[in-house]
């Protein structure tokens, strides 16, 4: 059964429906679900379906093609000498296939492509020579290395520029979704359960997958991450090769990134992570966009050269925190911790990634669905008469209205004290005499469970709680 993914599979059916043939490009994070939303889309059926082998060798990759080749019907004497020749036989496949729509499907394609090896070159002319010529042919290529896609398919300089008809990014689930994954799993998670479990795994499909609906949250954590068999004590160095051949210098500037909540600009990331300020740097920086482990954003105000790169996956934030320093190997170290001041802490900064995560779902909330936005941060370093400002998030609008946001996580109803609500008074006093806005700030509260109507709630002008985050 699959939750969620309803647009994405009417894309892919009006591909497969199309008159004309068709090349479809479907790709994302590491155990997002690409593969088993084709699987499920086409109920498991292709003309041809073949997934590339994991650190395979050419020969090792042409081999696992010949054997695809046999399990799809062809009958073969040896095994490919190459790419072209490999190609050759798929085609013999389809030329011999008496479907009306041939579904040709190609998993994990970055894998193929070897070094000095020759598979692009033989896509290429696979597809502008003969497939794209078919009315009949729909190619599917699939891949967890996002950044192999934009930069080999997306960008190619060659005959693959511009010959993609649809391109699907399978993002994460939302809460919504996972909300609805936990029930069809019989889960019985609270929306309190479902958002601190988020906090920790992001809306990976398959970690929510392996929930054990007999253990409680903290149970969950400790089982998968922390236990010496846990099936996702490993994941970090298995995501991170899989995006990337040479993950070293993505790792490094992830873990920079991971040690500064508010992000980084360029050029505070070039030198502390001690990394040569070049193409190879700004390579990476998109890469990693691309696969969704950091996102850009202006701070307000300034120039568009002055990106701030932040870290935005939640799996790596939480390994950075609590897997990597866990040195005594406590299998239990989840439920150890979880009153710590240490975690509560982290659920702070945790419960913002996931409100930036969820942007128009708090768009939708203050009733801004249909207005054009743009979000910002904004920092503001201060002197020896007044301390620095730091906003989070702030939601400029096109109707002259900027949402200030606070985001505050709570076990209860948040209450702002009188130290809090001055606090708040003045980052909007300085962040108006600063930025000299002729719009008008709405101090925004974004919290789980709504702000307590004291006297200084008078003094917030929009609330947004964690219900709201999961329509």
């Amino acid at each position: 059964m699959i939750i969620g993914r309803k647009k994405e599979q009417e894309e892919l059916m009006r591909a497969y429906q199309s008159q004309y043939a068709q090349f479809v490009a479907v790709y994302g994070r590491r155990r997002v679900g690409k593969t088993f939303l084709v699987r499920e889309t086409f109920n498991y059926n292709f003309t041809f379906s073949h997934a590339g082998m994991a650190n395979g060798n050419k020969r090792e990759q042409l081999v696992a093609w010949s054997q695809s080749l046999a399990d799809a019907g062809t009958t073969i004497t040896q095994v490919p000498r190459d790419w072209m020749e490999a190609f050759g036989l798929l085609r013999t496949l389809i030329k011999d296939n008496p479907a009306e729509r041939k579904v040709i499907f190609l998993d994990e394609i970055s894998w193929m492509d070897t070094p000095q090896g020759g598979f692009v070159n033989a896509l290429e002319f696979f597809w502008n020579s003969w497939a794209s010529a078919r009315r009949d042919v729909m190619l599917i290529i699939c891949g967890s290395a996002t950044s192999w896609i934009v930069n080999k398919i997306f960008k190619n300089h060659g005959g693959l520029y511009n010959r993609v008809t649809s391109s699907i990014y399978l993002q994460p689930f939302t809460l919504h979704e996972c909300e609805l994954y936990a029930a069809s799993q019989n889960l019985e998670m609270t929306r309190r359960d479902i958002l601190e479990t988020y906090m920790v795994m992001g809306g990976i499909p398959f970690y929510w997958s392996l929930l054990d609906k007999s253990k409680s949250v903290a149970g969950n954590i400790d089982s998968l991450f922390f236990a010496a068999n846990g099936k996702l004590r490993h994941e970090f160095d298995a995501l991170y090769r899989s995006l990337f051949r040479q993950p070293e210098l993505y790792i490094k500037v992830v873990t920079c990134l991971g040690n500064h909540k508010c992000g980084m600009t360029r050029t505070e990331l070039i030198e502390q992570a001690a990394i040569q300020d070049n193409g190879k740097a700004t390579q990476v920086l998109k890469d990693l966009e691309y696969c969704g482990m950091i996102h850009t954003f202006n701070n307000y105000g300034k120039r568009k050269n002055d990106m701030v790169y932040q870290l935005i996956d939640n799996f790596t934030l939480f390994y950075f925190k609590f897997m990597q320093t866990n040195k005594l190997n406590d299998e239990h170290y989840w439920s150890t911790i979880y009153n710590s001041s240490q975690r509560l802490a982290w659920t702070g900064l945790a419960f913002e990634r996931v409100c930036f995560q969820h942007v128009p779902q708090i768009k939708q909330a203050l009733g801004i669905g249909g207005v054009t936005t743009n979000t910002y941060a904004f920092k503001l370093r201060g002197d020896n008469d007044s301390p620095g400002i730091q906003i989070d998030m702030l939601i400029e609008r096109a109707d002259n209205v900027i949402n200030l946001c606070e985001m505050k996580f709570s076990h209860d109803v948040y209450t702002i004290t009188r130290a809090q609500d001055e606090q708040l008074r003045y980052k909007v006093a300085r962040f108006i005499e600063a930025t000299r806005t002729r719009s008008a700030v709405h101090v925004t509260m974004i919290t789980t469970h709504g702000v307590t109507h004291n006297a200084y709630w008078n003094h917030i002008q929009q609330e947004v709680t964690m219900d709201d985050l999961f329509t």
